[in-house]
């Protein structure tokens, strides 16, 4: 496995495993513990959660894990984030100081840990007052509750209006990214973090599976490209998926939401696969939404 330096003081696993189905798995705390000890196993140490995710039963189900495993959790990395909420069906957002500084204290005693490797901003929030946002990302951090911190879903002008009152210490941006979604290619967003170094987490690296069952014209393109890549290489078309993330200078860490260990095994699978540039330029324009000028 290889492991990334997100700041002096933290690494990741370059392969992320992410929790936002989990809910949906039905694991009793035996199946779920035997699946982190598969991931750690295989080097994937970096696990991504989030507050909204099963209504915090995400969470809890994972506390239940790491109570039962104390030394467990000096062994990974936990990521979760904040800013998503639900009232009465009824979706909102919310980044103001008091509730972030809430939210953070929340999820750590539903995980069953006193601090958070990296926490997140889950979204943009239209009413969003970053000064206010900062102060408590940087306070959070200050008293230990989390070891760093960082956004989602952000676009350039709003990670910089956040990153100016946190002291720059925004320390990556988890970003939607695959052969069928471009937003933060067109946004600028991905010249900007290869810019200042920093190591975007990319969520849904296979568009939410689509790639592999739709029959939608772009996914269908994309996914006969990637067979016929993965022929020339001798690997699964869902491997040179991973590796198509994986070649990019801004050396993103992608995030597998499956509950099959063998979904990981292909996207580390991928770290062993080098493309050639004409190759990641075929899949980028695979889906008909690109084009080479």
């Amino acid at each position: 496995m290889e492991y990334l330096e997100i700041t002096e003081n933290l690494s990741f696993s370059r392969i992320i495993q992410g929790f936002w189905r989990l809910t949906e798995w039905d694991w009793d705390i035996k199946s779920l513990e035997a699946f982190i000890q598969g991931c750690m196993e295989r080097g994937v140490t970096t696990l991504d959660t989030a507050e909204i995710y099963g209504f915090g039963e995400c969470e809890t189900q994972l506390g239940r894990v790491f109570a039962k495993n104390p030394s467990m959790r000096n062994k990974i990395q936990l990521v979760s984030k904040t800013g998503i909420f639900n009232k009465d069906g009824f979706k909102y957002y919310d980044t103001s100081y008091e509730r972030i500084k809430k939210s953070c204290k929340e999820s750590l005693q539903r995980l069953s840990c006193d601090y958070l490797d990296l926490y997140l901003i889950h979204r943009e929030d239209p009413c969003f007052d970053p000064r206010e946002a900062g102060r408590a990302m940087v306070e959070l951090k200050k008293e230990g509750l989390v070891r760093e911190i960082g956004v989602s879903n952000f676009d350039p002008f709003k990670f910089e209006a956040l990153n100016e009152f946190t002291e720059n210490q925004l320390c990556t941006n988890q970003i939607e990214w695959s052969p069928c979604c471009f937003e933060h290619i067109d946004s600028g967003m991905m010249d900007m973090l290869t810019q200042k170094s920093i190591h975007p987490m990319i969520w849904s690296p296979l568009s939410r599976g689509r790639i592999f069952t739709s029959q939608e014209a772009p996914f269908v393109n994309v996914r006969q490209k990637l067979e016929e890549i993965g022929n020339r290489h001798g690997v699964e078309p869902e491997v040179i998926a991973f590796a198509w993330i994986l070649y990019h200078p801004v050396k993103a860490m992608p995030i597998v939401g499956s509950s099959k260990l063998s979904r990981l095994d292909h996207a580390i699978k991928a770290l062993d696969v080098k493309l050639e540039r004409w190759e990641w330029y075929e899949i980028y324009t695979a889906s008909g939404e690109k084009r080479l000028r």
